[in-house]
């Protein structure tokens, strides 16, 4: 790719992925990232002890990506950071592994901040597998998205400018937004000597959130760069304990609001989620009983974990730990 007046001794980009457990995906991932980027380019894996060869795989597949292997999962702040400070680009790219890049999109990404001083992040159009939109920018969360979480009232609100979305027709041109989705982001190096890392009390969600507040309170526009594309596979690290991510997605938004919000917003905030919580558990109630009464949760520890009667029991224990976090106020339990 061209690099303009960047010196070239040294990476104009380097990307970032932080990997658990996404083998196959990591493995086309980076296919689609080496085609795009030569030497002194870099590509940097960070794996959070993957049980599933992923370190193995990508040293056999692809020797020119660096790795940094760690012996436990500290989650995606911390795992991101070790990224960041091995990184010597001028541009940081933050990629989730369950994405595949279009021609161009690194280019395209890192020639929008060169040509745009102002600018301190960036993000790309995701697309579904299937070639339908994702929505993909985003303003900062509100007491409305909260409510809207547990109570859409009409489907239509889940694509809203309510709901933290931007209409479709805008994404033919750039366009400023608050944050893009994390599963693709372009930083500027200057950002990160500016305003820090990612905070890594958030172990996994809204990490992303917190850091383009601190960046647009230091002064930087965050734009959507739709001539960028990446295909998003979403969800394929997360989905692995989909009970304990919605515990830690609420945790953060706790800690989020408690940096950012003030008290008044924190008490309402947590007062929509125990509300939410809490009718989550009466609509799962009958189903239940109705489990108990069956036996559904004798010798769960030898069970199939993937099993409705475990959903259900995941389920159930998730939001019984949100209401808990709801009602003590509290983000680090």
């Amino acid at each position: 790719m061209t690099q303009g007046n960047v010196d070239t001794s040294r990476p104009h980009i380097s990307v970032i992925i932080v990997s658990y457990n996404t083998r196959l995906l990591l493995a086309r991932c980076l296919e689609t990232v080496t085609a795009e980027l030569d030497p002194p380019n870099e590509v940097i894996v960070i794996d959070n002890a993957s049980a599933d060869a992923s370190v193995a795989m990508v040293r056999a597949q692809f020797p020119q990506v660096q790795v940094i292997a760690n012996a436990a999962n500290s989650g995606f702040a911390v795992a991101t950071n070790q990224g960041l400070r091995a990184a010597n680009g001028a541009f940081l790219c933050l990629l989730n592994p369950d994405t595949e890049l279009f021609p161009g999109a690194l280019a395209a990404l890192a020639t929008y901040l060169e040509t745009h001083p102002d600018v301190g992040v960036v993000g790309p159009t995701l697309l579904y597998p299937d070639g339908r939109y994702q929505h993909a920018a985003f303003h900062f969360p509100t007491l409305t998205m909260a409510l809207i979480d547990f109570f859409p009232l009409n489907h239509r609100l889940l694509n809203s400018r309510l709901y933290g979305r931007f209409p479709l027709s805008m994404h033919e041109k750039p366009f400023a937004m608050d944050y893009p989705l994390g599963a693709c982001m372009m930083v500027r190096r200057e950002v990160c000597a500016v305003v820090g890392l990612l905070d890594e009390q958030f172990f996994m969600y809204c990490e992303e959130v917190d850091w383009c507040r601190r960046i647009k309170q230091a002064g930087w526009e965050i734009m959507h760069v739709p001539g960028a594309r990446v295909v998003h596979h979403e969800g394929q690290s997360t989905r692995q304990a989909a009970g304990r991510m919605f515990v830690e997605l609420h945790r953060s938004r706790f800690r989020l609001f408690s940096k950012h919000c003030s008290r008044r917003y924190q008490v309402a905030a947590r007062g929509i989620v125990a509300v939410g919580a809490l009718a989550d558990l009466v609509r799962m109630l009958p189903r239940r009983l109705t489990s108990r009464m069956n036996g559904g949760d004798e010798g769960a520890q030898g069970r199939d974990s993937a099993g409705p009667n475990q959903a259900l029991r995941d389920r159930w224990q998730s939001r019984l730990r949100v209401l808990a976090l709801a009602l003590r106020g509290e983000q680090n339990q």
